[in-house]
């Protein structure tokens, strides 16, 4: 009998600081944009070679302050940051060059997102409030709702392409997870259930699932369509990031302890990844901050607190 696990093939060093945010786009697969507390973002180019997973291609400069996030166009031509300069950038890839610089919020953006016809750019500050902006930088909208800091902000997948309708998720220091209609501005749901700050949100391929998590160590699924609380998986420990994977029924939790990888199926957790760390004591080890998954689920990248990305590998063990 075969199993799927996930090993670690390599990393890319880079950064001198955190790693806070990873991006990847089906458009191009061997493109990673990495966004760290260093105030840049890097590309990298993947080559999947064992001794170097990917080389850095550009260094995009301009922010002056840390990247908190970071997202790329559907087709992998611009990238989009947060910063907490209290500006979003749009950058344009090839290039590295600023496209555009969104500003108006009141203090640190700590989350940014864009709907599938980059036609909306999102953005979640520790001002408590959403703002949707223009690809031009005009703000076309305020969103009140949560009262604390907006943690992160995510556009849920939609399946009918044809529909116009974009679904935005939230999630912040008041414990909210938000589903917004973005169309008309409005909040669809609320959901309820966490007792601390929430760090990640995220919406599953298929836009059916929300997943929340963050302080309270509880990991949270939400049916985004039916706006009901599904279950909860326990990850024990506070939660930084989390991903699904685009092709398999598993969620991916980056934690104080590890990455823990939950089969979604089962609602078990199926491994652990724990590289190993030289020259820390226990206590002093690295974690992931960050992590994202190729668009073919292949390989999922993970961003640690010593400025290091970690490339890790499905492969299959008989």
């Amino acid at each position: 009998m075969s199993t799927e696990v996930l090993v670690l093939r390599g990393t890319l060093e880079g950064h001198n600081g955190w790693v806070t945010s990873l991006a990847t786009s089906a458009g191009q697969p061997n493109l990673l944009v990495s966004a760290s507390r260093d105030k840049t973002l890097i590309s990298w180019k993947l080559t999947g070679d064992d001794q170097q997973y990917g080389v850095p291609v550009r260094s995009f400069k301009g922010h002056n302050h840390i990247v908190q996030d970071c997202a790329l166009t559907a087709d992998g031509a611009y990238a989009l940051s947060a910063s907490w300069d209290k500006t979003l950038r749009l950058w344009n890839v090839a290039t590295g060059e600023t496209y555009q610089r969104f500003t108006g919020h009141k203090s640190d953006v700590m989350s940014v997102a864009i709907d599938r016809k980059a036609s909306m750019i999102i953005s979640g500050s520790r001002d408590k409030t959403i703002k949707v902006w223009s690809i031009k930088g005009d703000c076309l909208a305020t969103l009140l709702g949560h009262n604390d800091w907006v943690s992160q902000v995510r556009v849920a997948p939609n399946e009918k392409q044809e529909d116009d309708n974009v679904t935005l998720i939230s999630a912040g220091s008041d414990k909210m997870v938000k589903a917004w209609n973005i169309n008309q501005f409005q909040i669809e749901a609320d959901f309820v259930g966490h007792n601390n700050y929430i760090n990640s949100i995220t919406a599953s391929p298929d836009g059916s699932l929300v997943a929340s998590a963050g302080k309270d160590g509880d990991i949270m699924l939400w049916n985004l369509k039916q706006k009901t609380p599904l279950y909860t998986l326990s990850a024990q420990d506070e939660v930084f990031a989390l991903a699904f994977s685009p092709n398999r029924y598993w969620l991916t939790a980056a934690t104080a302890t590890g990455i823990k990888v939950y089969s979604l199926e089962d609602e078990v957790l199926i491994d652990e990844l724990k590289p190993e760390f030289t020259g820390y004591n226990k206590a002093a080890e690295p974690h992931a901050v960050s992590l994202t998954w190729s668009a073919d689920g292949q390989t999922l990248f993970a961003g640690y607190t010593d400025s290091i990305i970690r490339v890790w590998q499905v492969m299959t063990s008989n």
